[in-house]
């Protein structure tokens, strides 16, 4: 913002400006400039640096994620309505959890934003077009990458992630859950079964459970627009990603 064309002396970047403000302006329904904000304070909005690469490897998770829960008994033994409503809310987790197994890695870059200038150049032949696709912004991501990186530090080993991973599926407080005393006992169980793996592995740390499970509820904050935005629109277009699993499964 150091070079905010906003208030900028130079005439010729000023013209551009007052394109996009009086274009703003229509759309916020003719607010006085002193109420517009300043374009160069929007959030910029990123995509992948290397989507090919990236893409493919989040699909392999998104597949190994859905075959973890095709491979549980217990999760067969739900309700086929307990299993797409426990699908829908743990995707992102249980997917995340597997980007931090595969050690899948990944950069962002700036997208380009040339759309408003468009807009403003078609008028308004771009309500006819299709609806642009929505783009992660740069304070998402690093969110993201923050939790990425705190479960990386842990170091789970596999029988840890295999736990953990049972003890954010069989969540009972879902909504609208047919068998959620049974799944509250799944997860007792997933949850007991993690903190007897870690007393021979981690005897020096007895507040690792704890600090595990803790790290994994940051994992549910994250949006599931914010991951089919930047690991699989690039690939699936404007598909439903959630009922792409449910074929999988």
């Amino acid at each position: 913002c150091e070079r905010c064309q906003c208030h900028s002396d130079d005439k010729r970047t000023a013209i551009l400006y007052t394109l996009l403000s009086q274009n703003l302006s229509h759309s916020q329904g003719g607010h006085s400039p002193a109420h517009q904000r300043c374009l160069c304070h929007q959030r910029r909005t990123v995509c992948l640096r290397t989507p090919q690469v990236t893409c493919q490897a989040a699909s392999n998770v998104l597949v190994k994620t859905v075959s973890f829960m095709k491979n549980l008994p217990s999760f067969h033994l739900l309700p086929r309505e307990d299993q797409l409503l426990l699908l829908d809310s743990c995707w992102v987790p249980l997917f995340l959890l597997g980007l931090v197994q595969e050690m899948v890695t990944f950069e962002v870059m700036e997208t380009p934003a040339p759309s408003m200038l468009k807009k403003i150049l078609l008028d308004g032949q771009s309500q006819r077009q299709e609806p642009e696709r929505t783009q992660p912004t740069l304070a998402a991501v690093q969110r993201l990458q923050c939790c990425l990186n705190t479960f990386w530090s842990l170091d789970l080993s596999p029988k840890e992630h295999a736990y953990l991973k049972g003890a954010i599926l069989f969540n009972p407080d879902v909504p609208g859950l047919r068998a959620s005393l049974y799944i509250e006992s799944l997860q007792r169980e997933a949850q007991r079964a993690l903190q007897e793996v870690l007393q021979p592995l981690h005897p020096e740390d007895p507040g690792r459970f704890a600090r595990i499970l803790l790290v994994a509820s940051t994992l549910k904050s994250i949006p599931p627009a914010l991951i089919t935005d930047l690991f699989f629109r690039p690939i699936i277009g404007n598909a439903d990603i959630v009922e792409l699993m449910v074929e999988m499964l």
